[in-house]
């Protein structure tokens, strides 16, 4: 049974650099708020574990993970100046992976490729 969910999510992990949680937390509220905006978007948030903290994102398709990208261009140099990205894994179908490739290239990701599933409407 192949799937014919085209859901693309990305899970980014970061170690936040000593004493900037506060900063880093600030930054998180403004990234949701931006993404919130996005139709396309079908979750984003932030959870943490002392200084380490995840980003939980999902998005209907690899076009509105690459909008997503877009709209957060102007904007995503903040987070690299109060953490580490330490690990980043992408997670959709294979088509949608390869037309993310390019895009997501400098990050360096781990790609999963969804091969069973489902998703309620």
């Amino acid at each position: 049974m192949a799937t014919q969910d085209n859901c693309c999510s990305v899970a980014p992990y970061f170690q936040i650099h000593a004493g900037k949680s506060e900063e880093f937390r600030l930054i998180c509220q403004k990234y949701v708020q931006w993404s919130a905006r996005e139709p396309g978007c079908l979750y984003y948030g932030f959870s943490f574990d002392g200084d380490f903290a995840h980003c939980r994102e999902g998005f209907q398709d690899a076009d509105a993970l690459l909008a997503h990208i877009e709209n957060l261009r102007p904007i995503l140099h903040e987070m690299g100046e109060v953490s580490t990205l330490v690990r980043i894994e992408i997670h959709g179908p294979e088509q949608a992976l390869a037309r993310l490739k390019p895009a997501l290239a400098a990050m360096d990701p781990q790609y999963f490729v969804l091969e069973f599933g489902f998703r309620r409407s």
